[in-house]
């Protein structure tokens, strides 16, 4: 089989960990867990030569300075530069658009935190047979917790390496979450997906043609400029945003899984990032100067002055230059609300 295409969609307006993650440097270039940034980390994955090519990056302009700073480690990187934000599924249909027809590709969203390097690269090489099949492949996440804050994947009939999806099913309240992680027959939505680039294509203009023509336009329209490809900016205008997830995945009748139990987080709440990170016995976890006192579960991030806490439990201080935030963590959710992350 050739290699595995990295596509890593790298984007964002970083509001759900403000005040650290700003729009002008949202989550995926920031160094949150080790020493390495969520985009560095992501290409790093994907960075064996024996099984992965070299990645295409799909961004908007806002981003590209950061895109192509972290990335010149990674030799023969390419970028897609689009003209505005449309979602993932044109923004994947750009790519496949630059890649040949049987080529399969494995679209990662470019902030998302895997402690198991390993057993990614081996769901990866997994949804690659699938996909090479002309299967549609998520990754199943192996649940931890009755989480609401993803969507679900029904696990179907069996397939060599994984199984059919019988159903997605959308982000449930506790109730039902529980009984999904009781069920045992679900898993996490990850947003990482596998297929073959012309699969991908002809799946997306059966079941959203308006969708598909406008993208193709805009590959067919665009010009490349040393390692960057720009898609014809009137054509690309014309699309309707849509999640690859509604516009296909849920679509149709090719859609696949493979199981991943890799210490996957997708880094959404700062609850998120405290789970993530090495913590003392207590559970607290500090980045900073920081002193705690008889706390549980308390999330430090400071970039400079000294933090010091007495008492608490479940609360996430961040301090990030003149910015103050301090959150339980069951209020961490609501940061994207909050005044000063939406005026960025």
């Amino acid at each position: 089989m050739d290699k595995i295409v990295p596509v890593i969609l790298c984007g964002g307006s970083g509001t759900r960990l403000w005040p650290r993650s700003r729009k002008a440097r949202p989550k995926p270039f920031l160094p949150l867990i080790g020493e390495r940034t969520m985009f560095e980390a992501t290409l790093g994955r994907c960075g064996d030569p024996g099984q992965f090519a070299p990645p295409v990056i799909v961004t908007g302009t806002a981003h590209l300075e950061h895109v192509e700073d972290q990335a010149r480690g990674f030799p023969g990187a390419t970028v897609i530069v689009e003209p505005e934000a449309r979602n993932t599924a044109a923004a994947i249909a750009l790519a496949a658009h630059r890649l040949p027809a049987a080529a399969v590709m494995l679209v990662c969203p470019s902030d998302h935190h895997i402690a198991d390097v390993p057993a990614f690269r081996a769901a990866a090489a997994a949804a690659a047979k699938l996909a090479a099949q002309d299967w549609l492949v998520a990754f199943g996440i192996t649940p931890t917790a009755p989480e609401t804050g993803y969507g679900y994947i029904k696990r179907g009939a069996p397939l060599e390496g994984g199984h059919r999806v019988e159903r997605f099913v959308e982000k449930p309240d506790l109730e039902r979450a529980a009984r999904f992680l009781a069920d045992g027959g679900y898993s996490w939505n990850g947003g990482i997906f596998a297929f073959r680039a012309g699969f991908y294509l002809e799946e997306l203009a059966r079941h959203r043609p308006a969708l598909a023509d406008a993208a193709a336009r805009a590959a067919a329209g665009g010009s490349e400029d040393s390692n960057r490809f720009h898609p014809d900016a009137a054509a690309f205008a014309e699309i309707e945003p849509e999640s690859v997830d509604y516009a296909v995945m849920e679509e149709t009748d090719r859609a696949a899984m493979v199981p991943a139990s890799m210490g996957w987080s997708d880094i959404g709440s700062w609850a998120a990032l405290r789970e993530a990170t090495d913590a003392d016995h207590d559970g607290n976890s500090v980045r900073g100067r920081a002193e705690l006192v008889d706390c549980r579960g308390v999330f430090v991030d400071s970039d400079g002055p000294r933090v010091s806490v007495i008492g608490l439990a479940d609360v996430a201080i961040v301090v990030d230059g003149d910015e103050v935030l301090v959150t339980t963590m069951d209020g961490a959710q609501k940061v994207g609300k909050l005044e000063g992350a939406l005026r960025q």
